[in-house]
């Protein structure tokens, strides 16, 4: 069983920095693509960013500018740094790894952890 283990996360004010961690374990971590997604309640998670294990990355374009993902593939966690937040990024953030088992694709999770963005 792959888990995943989040961190960070918490209220914030609108205008404020957060930041979220994630750290998997070193079996999949070097060759799978990292993600982190969001979800509200009544909607579909959605993608936020995701790196890949050569550090290409991509973002909503709700985040990008404000949002950078990162990874470090020593300590096998991954990180995102969120600036400016928003009312509307309020949600729980998940992580997500992707890993290419060549005949197919398995996508592992982790809890989620609540953001909160209030005045």
């Amino acid at each position: 069983q792959v888990q995943l283990a989040e961190s960070g996360g918490g209220l914030v004010q609108p205008g404020g920095s957060l930041g979220l961690s994630c750290a998997g374990p070193r079996s999949i971590f070097s060759t799978a693509t990292m993600g982190w997604y969001r979800q509200t309640p009544g909607k579909q998670r959605e993608l936020v960013a995701r790196i890949t294990s050569g550090g290409s990355t991509n973002y909503a374009d709700s985040v990008k500018g404000r949002f950078t993902i990162s990874r470090d593939n020593v300590k096998n966690t991954v990180y995102l740094q969120m600036n400016s937040l928003k009312l509307e990024d309020t949600a729980v953030y998940y992580c997500n790894a992707e890993v290419d088992l060549v005949a197919t694709i398995v996508n592992y999770w982790g809890q989620g952890t609540q953001v909160t963005v209030s005045s």
